[in-house]
């Protein structure tokens, strides 16, 4: 029997999570996506600060969450069994944060009144964390190294950048968020843990 230590159950609770809302906007006809996804106007003019939080839980389509999701499911799970659960449940969190609000300060500078959603802020993030992990972790992640993350990030970015509709500034925010709190962990578990 594993150790449920090395399950990734947050990692696929949030999973199961992003799955369950989306059906639940299928059912009422998108409603938790008009209360829900980052409008710049919304949150800024009539204070509805949830939409920076609750945005990163909603899926335009089922394309949209099956590519978010299925980059997460396995990202994510080799991630939390790397840092743990409380880490990982933290990262992925203040990820998602980290991008809808550097979607909300581009659409600010931008005046650019689209809407945004999904949970690709996430999955950048989780990028940035296993940057940080290749890059100050005393361990090695089997098969990964250096050269192949950054052309992933880079690959990643690119079809962002040359695709339509997408929100590049929560990828970017999103992968920030996530390298930079990646480092601190992989810096503190370094020098307090694996001495």
């Amino acid at each position: 029997m594993r150790d449920w230590k090395r399950l990734p159950i947050v990692n696929t609770s949030f999973v199961i999570l992003n799955v369950l809302v989306y059906l639940v906007c299928i059912f009422t006809r998108g409603l938790p996506i008009y209360y829900g996804r980052l409008d710049g106007q919304s949150v800024l003019f009539q204070g509805e600060y949830w939409r920076i939080v609750t945005a990163m839980f909603l899926h335009g389509s089922v394309d949209h969450l099956f590519s978010n999701m299925l980059v997460l499911f396995f990202l994510g799970a080799m991630i939390e069994q790397e840092i743990g659960h409380v880490c990982y449940g933290i990262i992925y969190l203040l990820s998602g944060i980290g991008g809808n609000l550097a979607s909300l300060y581009m659409k600010i500078v931008s005046f650019n009144t689209a809407a945004s959603l999904g949970a690709s802020g996430v999955v950048f993030g989780m990028d940035g964390v296993l940057l940080a992990l290749v890059l100050f972790s005393n361990r090695k992640l089997q098969n990964i190294s250096a050269p192949r993350v950054f052309f992933m990030i880079a690959l990643s970015l690119y079809s962002g950048f040359v695709g339509s509709h997408i929100d590049n500034a929560a990828h970017i925010g999103g992968l920030v968020t996530g390298f930079v709190l990646g480092s601190l962990v992989s810096i503190v578990r370094r020098r307090f843990i694996h001495r």
